[in-house]
């Protein structure tokens, strides 16, 4: 055989393999079509009445929760309800069909028990496959009523006989618009996570949805076709944030305040452990016609110049280079400077004279910035940029939540650079950062030098396992020496005594940070009276453990002079310290106990035996009465009974208002009240016949 038959041989067998082939399919899509039934029907009659189709059931989306377990998102179900008359055997459908039409009028109260009778009746004599019994969805609880109803029951003795509860979710905030924006929302049609952490954490909030067939009823209605595992979908996973809600609620409070009292455009805080960089707080406002709401996570994604909070930065980078003392004087002049055609002005307007490097700090000079900058690194612009670079500056904080905008800081390779750029970055110019990149680097002084990475989301959990455990992130290497570090924080405690921000220095825990007051770039130019003002530091200042931001983007008001961040941005920051601190105990050294007296434990100078007894046995105090009845101490501290005799006014001294209303309006007597306390004084003598007094009114005096 040559080459050429045995290759029209080798296509003759393809060829009748392919026929072979089509004629099963063939044979199959007619089998299918008219002979083979799925529950007791053809396929061709159940495609005729109904269309099946491929549909998603969307799995219970994951909870979101605050660091102390409380919810911040949830999702509620509600149902549907159906019913499948066909499925039932006549005799059910017959015996229980009043008794479904009783129940489905009591829980929905639109229609009268036989109304629903009717309907499921005639449903069943069309041979109609669904019915929809109302359109209103019923509740998680409802739903829990209704599996005993008739036809929706199943146990081992019973089958449920046709009842349809098809799950809905709908995403609810427990506490609000409380950090909405933070939070995120959802698309209403897809599901998905639109913003925020819905967005962030999508596919493992989402969970698993299931994929089967079902068939389209009348009126849009999808069924089921089986109830499979493949039905079956898997919940999403749980968010365990880092968010504190007093924090969160205490950062919202004193926010709205402020933007309300100056009539601003927008503002932000932000509440971070120093330590551990966990975020306890992240609010943002904007104004929308005559309310504040959140539209916009500004501290995430608002970037701006953020004026002279950044001249921590350029102080840092000249101690780096020992390129200044703190104590070295600096000529600032009337607070005027020129320098290469660029105008450079103090916020004062007569100036400050010759002051110390440390003063141009704490007074937020920026003449003094510009010179102490031009003694050293106008010359080396490069090395001052590499400082920005190590201090983290020009990256983003890399926090886990979508939506961080990356920061713009200059170099002298970028587009724009000029002979002033340097000049004009040193005080906060010519750049754009986020609230929350400027937090996380004073928080990187705050602790000595370790950039800690923002977190805000601590574990994922499915159910009771814990699929991912996020952990602090430092920089390996410090932004900072140690002794850069602790001059810094020298200079943010200054600000706070000496400086800008000294009317918000507090005798009880020390505040350390910096005020910054930006003017706003309008149509191209830099605008007098328009400020963007934030405050940034932590507390306490000799011990910090929490780190915090807060701005108040334009604020509005007559006199330019309290526009300014030390007026507007730094009370808010306290305002939120203060209740912070108030708050939290563990701030708080403990308070030594003091000696014991020789008295009563429980602090009563009389009562009732048996209630004595179940307090010190409650409190584990070893001084019980050893008598039962009415006692009294004595002066030693100990117990000894004291007699109530019938018949006579009782003796109520020291005895607690309830105890000593029980005894004398169980005499008689009514009872009048005069201060509180302990009964100090009564005003009918103890021991005194009943019958012998003339009026059955007795005053108390508390003490």
């Amino acid at each position: 055989m040559n080459i050429k038959q045995d290759i029209i041989q080798r296509a003759n067998h393809v060829f009748y393999i392919v026929i072979v082939l089509a004629m099963s399919v063939v044979f199959r899509l007619v089998y299918v079509q008219y002979f083979q039934t799925f529950k007791g029907k053809f396929w061709r009659d159940r495609v005729a009445a109904t269309l099946i189709q491929r549909d998603t059931i969307r799995a219970m989306r994951g909870n979101i929760y605050a660091t102390d377990g409380s919810l911040l998102a949830t999702s509620l179900p509600s149902y549907v309800v159906g019913l499948d008359p066909t499925m039932a055997k006549p005799d059910y459908f017959e015996k229980k069909k009043d008794s479904l039409g009783l129940l489905l009028s009591r829980i929905y109260g639109d229609r009268s028990a036989r109304d629903y009778t009717d309907l499921v009746s005639d449903a069943r004599a069309r041979k109609r496959r669904y019915v929809l019994l109302n359109r209103r969805r019923v509740t998680f609880q409802e739903r829990q009523y209704m599996l005993k109803w008739p036809f929706f029951r199943s146990t081992p003795k019973v089958a449920a006989r046709g009842g349809v509860l098809r799950p809905y979710y709908d995403r609810y905030h427990p506490f609000g618009r409380m950090a909405e924006r933070t939070i995120g929302n959802l698309d209403a049609r897809t599901g998905r996570g639109l913003m925020g952490l819905e967005a962030s954490f999508q596919p493992a909030l989402a969970g698993k949805n299931a994929v089967g067939l079902v068939e389209v009823l009348s009126g849009g209605v999808r069924k089921p076709v089986d109830d499979g595992p493949e039905m079956k979908p898997e919940p999403g996973m749980d968010l365990y944030t880092t968010i504190d809600v007093n924090y969160q609620d205490m950062a919202e409070t004193a926010l709205h305040s402020a933007l309300e009292k100056y009539n601003a455009a927008k503002g932000s805080v932000i509440v971070m452990e120093v330590a551990t960089g966990e975020i306890r707080a992240m609010a943002n406002l904007t104004k929308q016609g005559n309310r504040y709401v959140e539209n916009f996570n500004h501290a995430l994604a608002g970037r701006t110049d953020p004026g002279s909070t950044f001249k921590l930065a350029t102080m840092m980078a000249l101690m780096e280079e020992k390129a200044i003392s703190l104590n070295q004087l600096v000529a600032t002049g009337n607070g005027s400077a020129r320098y290469n055609g660029l105008n450079i002005h103090d916020a004062s307007r007569h100036g400050k004279g010759t002051i110390t490097a440390r003063e141009v700090f704490e007074k937020s000079s920026n003449v003094g910035t510009h010179l102490l900058m031009k003694s050293y690194f106008y010359s080396r612009a490069d090395r001052y940029c590499e400082y920005l670079r190590r201090f983290h500056l020009d990256k983003p904080t890399g926090i886990h939540m979508k939506g961080e905008a990356n920061p713009i800081v200059r170099n002298p390779d970028m587009k724009g650079w000029s002979k002033v750029s340097l000049t004009s970055m040193s005080y906060g110019y010519e750049m754009q950062i986020t609230p929350l990149q400027m937090l996380a680097f004073y928080n990187a002084v705050a602790n000595g030098g370790k950039w800690v990475r923002p977190m805000i989301v601590k574990q994922v959990k499915l159910a009771d396992e814990v699929i991912e455990d996020n952990a602090p992130y430092v920089l390996p290497e410090p932004i900072c020496s140690p002794q850069t570090a602790r001059k810094a924080q020298e200079l943010l405690r200054g600000v706070v005594e000496h400086g800008t921000a000294k009317h918000i220095n507090n005798p009880n825990y020390a505040i350390a940070g910096k005020t910054g007051t930006a003017q706003k770039i309008i149509n191209g130019r830099y605008q007098v009276g328009k400020y963007y003002t934030s405050f940034i530091g932590y507390f306490p200042a000799d011990k910090p453990k929490y780190s915090m931001i807060t701005v108040v983007d334009t604020p509005q008001g007559d006199n330019i002079d309290l526009l300014y961040a030390g007026a507007v941005a730094a009370p808010v920051f306290k305002e939120v310290a203060d209740r912070i601190v108030a708050y939290d105990i563990r701030m708080h050294a403990p308070i030594r106990a003091k000696a014991s007296q020789p008295r009563s434990t429980t602090g009563l100078l009389a009562g009732y035996a048996d209630d004595l007894h179940t307090i010190d046995g409650t409190l584990n105090i070893k001084n019980e009465p050893a008598t039962e009845g009415w006692v009294e101490v004595t002066k030693n501290g100990r117990w000894k009974s004291r007699p109530t005799r019938p018949g006579q006014v009782p003796d109520v001294r020291g005895l607690t208002l309830r105890d000593a209303v029980y005894l004398l309006e169980n005499r008689g007597f009514r009872v009048v009240i005069e201060g509180h306390g302990k009964v100090k004084e009564q005003s009918i003598t103890p021991g005194a016949g009943s019958d012998e007094v003339s009026s059955k009114v007795i005053t108390l005096k508390m003490g």
